[in-house]
């Protein structure tokens, strides 16, 4: 499998949160299509077609904290 970059990794790391593609381009100083085409190479990378399941295997694969156990 092919690596994620460093910005690839610190937009998955976002997606947990629920910000859309123009808040996390906010928060990383960068446009909403930046975000976009990170998001679009991370999926083909993760191999995967939503953003649930790039948490969900970013999760499995370690790159992700666990889901949070709310009591």
């Amino acid at each position: 499998r092919e690596p994620l970059s460093d910005r690839e990794l610190t937009v998955l790391r976002f997606l947990p949160t629920n910000l859309s593609a123009a808040e996390i381009g906010r928060e990383l100083f960068v446009s909403v299509h930046t975000v976009k085409t990170h998001m679009r190479k991370l999926y083909a990378k993760l191999d995967v077609h939503t953003r649930a399941d790039a948490v969900q295997r970013g999760r499995a694969l370690g790159l992700l904290a666990p889901a949070r156990r709310d009591r």
